[in-house]
């Protein structure tokens, strides 16, 4: 990707510092899950592989595209974010699976 644009153009773009930036670039830290959905948008796609053919790839591509954290989709769904970490794992879906699927 070749655009010219300096890390203050980049921070302005994702509504981040510069620091920001200059950490992620560093691997001194990672973005959280919140600033995904722009950073996407600004690369033009998604730089994550996710299963969606099944129940955990679904949840975890729509948490990452939509910006959520496990908690915050945990509240959205009405469970305990300990329910979403197991079905990240693939451990089960429980009664909300159907209702879950016609979300997503």
């Amino acid at each position: 990707m070749e655009l010219r644009l300096f890390q203050r153009d980049i921070a302005a773009i994702l509504n981040v510092s510069e620091d920001c930036i200059t950490y992620w670039e560093n691997n001194r830290s990672e973005p959280q899950i919140r600033y995904y959905p722009p950073i996407f948008g600004f690369l033009g796609y998604c730089p994550f592989e996710f299963d969606t053919s099944t129940f955990a790839g679904k949840i975890k591509s729509y948490r990452y595209l939509n910006g959520l954290t496990q908690k915050q989709f945990a509240k959205l769904m009405n469970v305990d974010p300990a329910t979403v970490s197991r079905w990240e794992a693939g451990k089960g879906g429980g009664v909300k699976k159907n209702e879950i699927d016609a979300i997503l």
